[in-house]
């Protein structure tokens, strides 16, 4: 498995730099939602996980798998909503085209009735989508004010070693995204895995400057 996962890192890093690392700044949150009110055509072009890694959609292999499930305590919490609630989870995998090498693993949740109104998010089969969700919810008339991000991490269940194919000694990093909308009502929130060694998380903010005399 070591020998696999060095072409894995070495394909990783010939292709985007930096020590083969991924950057995710929060710069793609905007970029996102600008990405949004673009033509068709130019949402095709290029996806999220392009921007982060340079990589181009030819690169590229996207799977989406969907489900209807009953909210539990912690997906009840983030929506406030109550247990049992209707959701829709969509598990998204991102690998490399030519050797199948995971780049990321994405679960997103969504409150069924509230994306039912769009029957064509409710099928897997529209993905990827054009502009991802943030074009997805303006089908919806929603629109997203804010992202918030909290990040832990964690040594890799067995089931993230066989996916991102890593060893045990390789933390997995885990970005909870909720996405926020104008009336303050989290709208969709994310789980989002990636192996520790491979990504480098980029944070800046804005300061308000002093008044000065």
């Amino acid at each position: 498995m070591a020998a696999k996962y060095e072409r894995i890192a070495d394909r990783i890093r010939h292709k985007i730099g930096m020590g083969g690392r991924v950057r995710r700044t929060a710069e793609r949150h905007q970029w996102e939602k600008d990405r949004a009110l673009l033509s068709e055509a130019v949402r095709r072009s290029t996806g999220a996980t392009e921007h982060d890694t340079g990589l181009t959609i030819d690169d590229l292999e996207f799977f989406a798998y969907y489900q209807t499930i009953e909210a539990d305590a912690d997906i009840a919490a983030v929506f406030e909503v109550p247990i049992g609630t209707p959701i829709l989870r969509r598990d998204y995998r991102t690998q490399l085209k030519a050797q199948g090498s995971p780049v990321t693993l994405s679960t997103s949740y969504l409150v069924y009735d509230v994306v039912a109104a769009n029957p064509r998010l409710l099928d897997a089969a529209e993905e990827p989508w054009p502009g991802g969700t943030h074009h997805q919810l303006r089908t919806l008339n929603i629109e997203i004010d804010r992202v918030v991000e909290s990040i832990t991490a964690h040594r890799p269940s067995a089931t993230e070693m066989a996916e991102l194919d890593i060893p045990i000694d390789v933390a997995v990093l885990v970005v909870r995204k909720q996405m926020i909308d104008t009336t303050g009502r989290t709208v969709e929130f994310s789980d989002i895995v990636l192996p520790g060694d491979r990504t480098e998380l980029v944070f800046e903010t804005q300061l308000s400057r002093w008044d000065r005399p």
